[in-house]
């Protein structure tokens, strides 16, 4: 890179970025602690397994179904005062929690939870697009995520260890004041509102307002990983269980720890030669890692299988969300995070079911990470379609 190059680029550690990735990290970490220790707390006061699923599918759901009317209210009204509801409400029903000792009302409880949750993710999304230099968008991204990374590989792991030793109630102190902490750093977060563009006479129709099309096609190759996720973090202790390995800890540390070292090179990579030199190693990667994990017998083996597996999980998805935001105006980003964000919500959803009912009727979950790599194929052929529907819309005309 020239001296000119490097002078006109504009700098990605700002305030604004580095608050802005503190209060994810606050917020990925107060979450995370309670996805293992809930479940846990519901069991201990009689639930039965339909109850402990419907936690984690209750919160989904309302997650989901959040998203797309979060994201029309960001382009609407404002990027930080969404933000700031969508923390308080996460805040209030994680404190809310303590008081609750029917099951009945931590569910109720679970889905207003969501849709702070909906909220709140998708608005840190946005105003994190909004704040990232455009000729550093893959870079910030993967930075960016990484609070994410960091989270999901030590909260678990910390909340099952206060629950352990000091109880549950004191899982949900720490996770409340985690939340008011993201909720309080929010306030400092300060960047220039996008210039919207003009308005169209004609009024769009209520999908194009809640969705964006733009969004479509990285949402659907998310989708495609999101089910193999899904599939990966409800069925991995299962699958430990029935390749005799141990401890299965072991994928969840390695993968992290890959996506920790990954996400930054990747980042500057998609910004210097696009998408495809991205997307179609780590599809590989991801692919190989699938195939190395159902293949797994000993903890060494399973984790190499999670090193293949975070290369490729480290570098798909920042890149899709760096591309959906290059791809959509600067005054419908809201409603891109929300449609990207859902799609991840419903891959997550999906793999649970439809790949437990796989291994189900297979009767092995080795076989049903197998049969899951060929979604990384169709995330292959969709990508491999829209290039190809590109390359030919520009050559067409030089004829």
């Amino acid at each position: 890179m020239s001296e000119n190059e490097k002078k006109k680029r504009k700098p990605l550690w700002t305030k604004a970025f580095l608050v802005t990735s503190l209060s994810n990290l606050l917020l990925f970490f107060s979450f995370q602690m309670l996805i293992p220790t809930i479940p846990t707390h519901i069991s201990q006061l009689g639930g039965n397994d339909l109850q402990v699923g419907l936690v984690i599918g209750i919160f989904t759901i309302s997650s989901l179904l959040t998203r797309p009317f979060a994201g029309r209210a960001l382009d609407l009204l404002g990027r930080k005062h969404v933000l700031l509801v969508g923390l308080a409400i996460c805040a209030l029903t994680i404190a809310g929690y303590s008081y609750m000792a029917v099951i009945t009302l931590i569910l109720a409880a679970r889905f207003v939870h969501g849709i702070g949750w909906g909220i709140s993710t998708t608005s840190l999304g946005t105003v994190i697009a909004d704040i990232i230099p455009p000729e550093r968008r893959g870079e910030g991204m993967g930075y960016y995520g990484l609070s994410n990374t960091f989270a999901m590989a030590l909260a678990p792991l910390t909340g099952l260890w206060i629950m352990q030793t000091y109880g549950f109630h004191r899982v949900l102190l720490i996770s409340t004041l985690l939340a008011v902490l993201s909720l309080f750093s929010s306030l400092f977060i300060s960047y220039v509102k996008p210039v919207p563009l003009e308005k169209s006479a004609e009024r769009p129709k209520l999908i194009d307002r809640l969705w964006e099309r733009t969004a479509l096609l990285p949402s659907a190759l998310l989708l495609c990983t999101a089910i193999c996720y899904g599939g990966i973090v409800t069925f991995i202790t299962l699958f430990g269980h029935e390749a005799g390995i141990s401890n299965v800890g072991w994928f969840f540390l390695c993968n992290a720890s890959m996506v920790l070292i990954v996400r930054p090179i990747t980042g500057v990579l998609f910004d210097r030669r696009g998408p495809e030199w991205v997307l179609l190693p780590g599809a590989l990667f991801t692919i190989t890692g699938l195939l190395l994990l159902s293949y797994a017998h000993t903890e060494l083996s399973l984790a190499v299988a999670a090193l293949c597996y975070g290369i490729g999980f480290g570098s798909i998805q920042p890149a899709l969300q760096a591309w959906t935001i290059a791809r959509a105006a600067p005054n419908r980003r809201g409603a891109a995070n929300g449609t990207f964000f859902s799609a991840n919500d419903l891959g997550i959803g999906l793999g649970a079911m439809v790949l437990g009912a796989l291994a189900n009727v297979s009767g092995s979950y080795a076989l049903m990470y197998r049969f899951s790599t060929m979604l990384i194929i169709v995330f292959l052929l969709i990508y491999g379609w829209s290039f190809w529907h590109v390359w030919r819309s520009v050559r067409l005309p030089q004829r």
